[in-house]
């Protein structure tokens, strides 16, 4: 309707135009609407305005004053983040036209007001036949491990330092660049065992945290001090002269559980942690190694009293028992692709069938909420029996 016709219609009009539509006004709310399109309207129309459907977990940190930021570059698709939580987001198109009516009451509102009969006028500001939805999503975090692998820490004296040049990101950096919300970046970043040093977050070069805890283990040994009790002040002071002391704190936080006994700082170091990395540092410069040579190579080079198990290198190092002799090599699951289908493709172009045993540890990171490994299995692959045991193939042909 024009904006002269609506605004002079009376009651008498309504009731008329409601006769024609055959509706019976004692079922309808006393109240009535009269819509139209105000001058701004076209314009809104153009895509000035975004239409966002929110859950209301969402809507209730938006009305208490948190944000929700929009991530990703020219070439990514886009997601909306909170706090702590990363979505999807994606155009929906409605068959329906969405108008934009400022101060337009509901019926609940309405009823609640006990309105009698009388007309309201409510001017259209715009309108929209899409709006953006959102669906919870994984983090897109393999970039933020690639950002920092640009430019790993070697040490304060390594000649990298020196050279300004290199790449640096700053929490801000990362939140900038990275798709996921503030929370499951610094969650990750503590998954990667990086540390922020002179304000920009680093990832200790492998070979340098490896040296890191060597000296830590060497200490605990000459010390004859327990791996559940590792007082943090004497490793600063013994160690101190070797390497900067928030090195050392960080390499105990990274392999060890801080807690206080007394008032004294302590570090009850993780055996499997120890252990995993030990192992890592044995596969990386072998393709592939003799499984009974590994494990004996294995448990000798761990601190005595600690015991090695395969169990421990889930997701860093896949066992091949089909070969004569059984082998053993690296496969890390943060080297795979991040997209699910890419994941599954890749694993199986490296073996054909799978236990699940043995393929779980590579794709439970890829579960969503209420998503087993199970369902995951299901969907992206078939089933079989193989000498009594269940394994899993692709479903589709690898090239």
């Amino acid at each position: 309707p024009r904006p002269c016709a609506a605004m002079k219609r009376t009651r008498e009009e309504v009731d008329a135009t409601l006769q024609v539509a055959k509706l019976n006004a004692a079922e309808l709310l006393p109240a009535v609407h009269c819509l139209a399109f105000g001058p701004g309207a076209n314009g809104a129309a153009a895509g000035d305005i975004c239409l966002l459907e929110l859950e209301p977990a969402l809507c209730q940190q938006l009305e208490v004053g948190h944000s929700l930021v929009i991530r990703g570059d020219k070439d990514e698709q886009a997601v909306i983040c909170s706090k702590d939580k990363t979505y999807d987001l994606k155009i929906a198109e409605t068959s329906n036209m969405l108008l934009f009516i400022p101060g337009c009451k509901t019926s609940d509102q309405l009823k609640a007001e006990e309105t009698h009969s009388n007309i309201i006028h409510a001017e259209i500001f715009g309108f929209s036949n899409n709006y953006w939805e959102l669906k919870r999503c994984r983090p897109k975090l393999k970039k933020l491990k690639k950002r920092l692998m640009e430019n790993t820490y070697e040490g304060p004296d390594s000649q990298k330092e020196k050279d300004s040049n290199r790449s640096k990101y700053t929490t801000e950096d990362l939140l900038d660049q990275i798709q996921a919300s503030e929370e499951e970046i610094m969650t990750q970043l503590q998954v990667l065992n990086a540390c922020e040093i002179g304000g920009y977050w680093r990832i200790l070069e492998f070979d340098y945290e490896m040296k890191l805890l060597n000296h830590v283990t060497q200490l605990v040994d000459s010390e004859s001090w327990s791996f559940s009790k590792v007082p943090l002040n004497t490793c600063l002071q013994e160690l101190g002269p070797l390497e900067p002391e928030e090195m050392i704190e960080h390499c105990l936080k990274c392999y060890g559980k801080k807690y206080i006994d007394e008032g004294e700082v302590y570090f009850e170091l993780s055996a499997d942690k120890i252990c995993r990395a030990t192992a890592q540092m044995l596969l990386q410069n072998a393709v592939k190694f003799n499984l009974a040579e590994f494990q004996d190579v294995w448990q000798q080079s761990v601190p005595e009293g600690m015991i090695t198990r395969l169990e421990q290198l889930k997701g860093l190092a896949l066992v091949d028992r089909h070969t004569r002799p059984e082998i053993i090599f690296l496969l890390k699951v943060d080297d795979l692709p991040e997209d699910t289908q890419e994941r599954f493709n890749s694993l199986f172009s490296l073996r054909e069938k799978w236990t699940e045993e043995d393929i779980a540890p590579y794709i439970q990171d890829l579960c969503g909420e209420k998503q087993t490994i199970g369902a995951l299995l299901t969907k992206y692959s078939r089933s079989s029996m193989q000498n009594g045991v269940k394994v899993y193939n692709s479903r589709r042909p690898i090239s």
